[in-house]
C-alpha cells in the first residue's frame, strides 16, 4: 500500500476537526486497533509520520518479484493472526514454511539448529541433529535438564541464565544465542523469560522443572504443524488488506503527518497537534477526538503531561537498528537448500558481517514458484545483539550488495560471484525490535500504569506487547476494546 492519503469511502472530510477516534501510528498495530474502531462504527483517523503504513511489515520490488521487506512470518501460538487473516477472507493464502530446518554458524563449525524446539531449547537434546551441534559432551549436559531438580534455574531472571542452569553453556551459545540474535536482535542473557518465551515459566511448573519437557508441553499445545507461518505473497498483503477493511468502513489513513501533543479540554475531550511532513508542508491541523489509541514508540513522549501523568524519565528501549539486504541469484546449485531455509549466526564469528540469513525460496513455495527454475532468494540481516561490541559501520551502496554476496557465499558454503546476481534491494528498519530487556518491561509498564486511568486513551504496538504479530495483534484489538469501553458508541 502506498499512496499519500487513503480516504474512506463516504468518511468524513479532513478538514473535519472532530472525530470519534485518532489512532497514531499505521503499523500492524495501529491498523488492527483502526479496524476494530472504524467496524464499531466510530469516525476513525489513523496519522502516520511516514510515506506509507505497515510499519515493519512492507512489501517491495526485487528483480520483478513482489517480496517482504520486513517480517515474512508470524507465530502460529495464540492463533490470533491467523484469526485476523481469516476474518480478512486471507484463510486460503496461509501457508507453512517448508520442512528443511535451519542451521547455525558457529566458530566450532556449522551445524543444524533443533527440529524441535523453542528459541533454540532443544526438546530433546540427545537428537542427532543437537549433538551434531553440541557435540556429544554438550548434548549430554543438556540431557541433565531432565534429571535436576525442579529448584535448578527457577530464579533465573534472564532467558539466558535459565537455559545456562538448566542445560549448560553449549546450548546458550550455539542453540540460543544464534536464534534469539536473529528473532530479537538481543543477547539472551539481557532477555527476561517471560518477554523471550511467554507461556515457559508455566510449563516448567508443570513439567518438573525441565526445559526440554516445558518446551515438549508448549509445542504440543501450539497449533499442529510448524510454530510459524507465513502468507502466500508475502505477509505485507496483510496491511493492504487491513487498509483496505478500514477505509471500507469509512476510515481515514493521513501519512506524513506527526502527532506533537495531546491536550485534555475542558469538555473532556483529546486535542492533538500535529505537524505536517510534507515537502513543502500543508497546514498542520488540531484535531479533537475523543478517543485515542497510541501505536508507536513515542508514545511516553506524547502522553507525558495529559491528564497529569509524568513519563518524563521513562526510556523505553530504542530497538535494534536493522538492515535487511535481499539478493536475488540465479545459481542452480542452490536447488538442493544446501543450509535448509537459512543460518543464523553465533557469537564469536567473525568470518561474517551478517547475524541471519535467509534462504527465502527454500523456506517458502510461493516464492520459489515467483523465482522459477534455478533462481533463488536470500536475505541477510545486519545488526547487533545488546552487550556486542559495536562493529565499523556497515558499508553503503554497492560495497553492501558485495559484502552481503560474500557473506552468502559463507554461510551457504558456495561460491556466489557478481555474475549470479540479477536484483538486490537493502532496507534499514529502526525501532523495529525493541529489546524485552527487564528495564523495557519495567518502563512499559510505567507507560501502562499511567494511562490506565486516562479515560478513552490506550497504548498498543510491538514496543508494548513485545516483537511478533502474535503479540502485537490481540494487544491492538485490547487497545481498541479498551477505550470504546471507556467511551461507548454514544460518546457517553
Amino acid at each position: 500500500m502506498s499512496g499519500d492519503v487513503a480516504l474512506g469511502l463516504g468518511g468524513p472530510d479532513l478538514d473535519t476537526p472532530g472525530w470519534e477516534a485518532v489512532v497514531v501510528g499505521a503499523g500492524v498495530a495501529g491498523l488492527v486497533a483502526a479496524r476494530e474502531l472504524a467496524r464499531a462504527g466510530l469516525r476513525t483517523l489513523v496519522l502516520d509520520e511516514r510515506d506509507s503504513p505497515g510499519g515493519a511489515v512492507r512489501g517491495h520490488d526485487v528483480a520483478g518479484l513482489r517480496l517482504d521487506a520486513g517480517a515474512d512470518s508470524y507465530a502460529t501460538r495464540n492463533g490470533s493472526v491467523a484469526a485476523l487473516l481469516t476474518e480478512l477472507g486471507m484463510a486460503d493464502d496461509v501457508v507453512a514454511p517448508e520442512p528443511r530446518g535451519a542451521w547455525t554458524h558457529l566458530t566450532s563449525g556449522d551445524g543444524p539448529l533443533p527440529r524441535t524446539g523453542l528459541l533454540g531449547i532443544p526438546a530433546y537434546p540427545l537428537a542427532p541433529d543437537v549433538r551434531r551441534t553440541l557435540g556429544t559432551a554438550g548434548a549430554l549436559r543438556a540431557a541433565l535438564d531432565l534429571v535436576l531438580p525442579a529448584r535448578v534455574g527457577a530464579d533465573a531472571p534472564t532467558l539466558g541464565a535459565l537455559v545456562r542452569a538448566r542445560m549448560g553453556d553449549a546450548v546458550v551459545t550455539r542453540l540460543v544465542h544464534p536464534v534469539v540474535g536473529g528473532v530479537h536482535a538481543a543477547d539472551p542473557d539481557d532477555l527476561a523469560v517471560d518477554a523471550a518465551a511467554p507461556g515457559l515459566r508455566e510449563a516448567l511448573a508443570a513439567s518438573g522443572g525441565s526445559l526440554a519437557r516445558a518446551v515438549r508441553r508448549l509445542r504440543a499445545s501450539a497449533p499442529a504443524g510448524t510454530a510459524v507461518e507465513g502468507v502466500a505473497g508475502g505477509v505485507h498483503r496483510l496491511v493492504d488488506a487491513l487498509v483496505a477493511d478500514i477505509t471500507a468502513h469509512g476510515g481515514v489513513l493521513l501519512t506524513r503527518t506527526r502527532a506533537e501533543s495531546v491536550t485534555r479540554t475542558a469538555d473532556g475531550t483529546l486535542a492533538l497537534g500535529t505537524q505536517d511532513r510534507h515537502d513543502p508542508p500543508r497546514p498542520s491541523r488540531d484535531l479533537r477526538t475523543q478517543r485515542l489509541v497510541v501505536a508507536t514508540p513515542g508514545a511516553a513522549d506524547l502522553l507525558d503531561g495529559l491528564d497529569g501523568a509524568d513519563l518524563r524519565d521513562v526510556r523505553l528501549d530504542d530497538g535494534a537498528p536493522v538492515t535487511l539486504v535481499t539478493l536475488v541469484l540465479d545459481e542452480p546449485a542452490l536447488d538442493v537448500a544446501p543450509r535448509g531455509t537459512g543460518v543464523l549466526v553465533g557469537p564469536g564469528a567473525v568470518d561474517v558481517r551478517a547475524k541471519a540469513l535467509t534462504h527465502a525460496s527454500a523456506k517458502w513455495r510461493w516464492v520459489a514458484q515467483s523465482a522459477g527454475t534455478g533462481r533463488h532468494v536470500v536475505r541477510l540481516s545486519y545488526g547487533r545483539a545488546g552487550g556486542e561490541p559495536v562493529p565499523d559501520a556497515l558499508p553503503t551502496g554497492e560495497d553492501l550488495v558485495d559484502l552481503a554476496l560474500r557473506d552468502a557465499a559463507t554461510l551457504l558454503g558456495l561460491p556466489l560471484g557478481r555474475g549470479v546476481l540479477r536484483g538486490s534491494a537493502v532496507v534499514r528498519w529502526t525501532q523495529s525490535l525493541p529489546r524485552p530487556s527487564a528495564a523495557h518491561r519495567a518502563a512499559v509498564a510505567a507507560v501502562r500504569q499511567a494511562v490506565g486511568p486516562m479515560p478513552g486513551v490506550a497504548v498498543c504496538g510491538a514496543w508494548a506487547a513485545g516483537n511478533g504479530l502474535a503479540s502485537v495483534v490481540p494487544d491492538a484489538r485490547a487497545a481498541a476494546a479498551a477505550v470504546l469501553a471507556d467511551v461507548g458508541p454514544d460518546g457517553s
